[in-house]
């Protein structure tokens, strides 16, 4: 994976260069789960200086409840899938990059039932629909791998839904299979936090104040590696 990762990037890198020969900052748009709302103050902290940073947003609701896909928070594939097209009937609505995740969301089980939220299959419809949807508007996504799950401990703490391991392994494998197969670069963000252990977690799937930053960090350092680029072709090119 680490080698289609790389030639993804370079190919994204490749596109904004050519793409972006004017001096103003380039434009990230945001759109994730609830894991994305809490590192997302350290990254628009963290890029301001290179990168113009909106995300779907809200007025607080999301952080009220962060199991409720609402607001800020991207929710499931078919949410993420339903927001884009609302959103791309604002013809301003523009950015260079957007980063990129649903998965949590899709895994989440039914206590009674065990019926998944979103099937696989679908999950890999959405994705690729929302691939497609971007590629029409000339936005260049990155993808977020979605972070660790940890069976014992998410599920004798949430007593309306189940999450398994063994499910998010899977349906970061089925992004994996579909952002390589259209060339989009991602970001480990689940290898990163998973090394990071166990003890950062604060309730069943959310993180401390320590690991949002770190995260945070992870991911301004691949868009930080782009921004320089950038300037370095345009500084070669005047």
């Amino acid at each position: 994976m680490t080698k289609t990762i790389t030639l993804a990037a370079t190919s994204l890198l490749g596109i904004l260069l050519f793409g972006s020969m004017t001096v103003s900052l380039p434009r990230l748009f945001v759109i994730g789960d609830s894991i994305s709302i809490q590192y997302g103050p350290y990254l628009e902290k963290y890029i301001q200086s290179t990168w113009l940073y909106t995300r779907k947003s809200d007025n607080g609701q999301a952080a009220k409840n962060l199991d409720l896909p609402m607001g800020a928070n991207g929710g499931d594939s078919r949410m993420v899938l339903e927001f884009l097209k609302f959103k791309m009937q604002d013809k301003t609505f523009h950015p260079d990059v957007m980063l990129l995740n649903c998965g949590l969301q899709d895994i989440k089980r039914d206590a009674a039932t065990n019926a998944i939220q979103v099937d696989s299959a679908s999950y890999r419809a959405n994705l690729k629909a929302i691939l497609a949807m971007l590629r029409v508007r000339d936005i260049h996504p990155v993808w977020m791998r979605t972070t660790p799950v940890e069976d014992e401990r998410h599920n004798s703490r949430s007593k309306a839904f189940k999450r398994y391991a063994r499910d998010l392994d899977a349906y970061n494998a089925i992004a994996d299979e579909v952002m390589a197969q259209n060339d989009v670069a991602m970001i480990d963000l689940y290898a990163f936090t998973k090394k990071l252990g166990s003890e950062h977690f604060i309730d069943h799937v959310h993180y401390d104040e320590t690991t949002r930053a770190a995260q945070a960090a992870y991911i301004a350092g691949y868009l930080h590696a782009v921004d320089t680029a950038m300037h370095k072709f345009r500084r070669t090119n005047k």
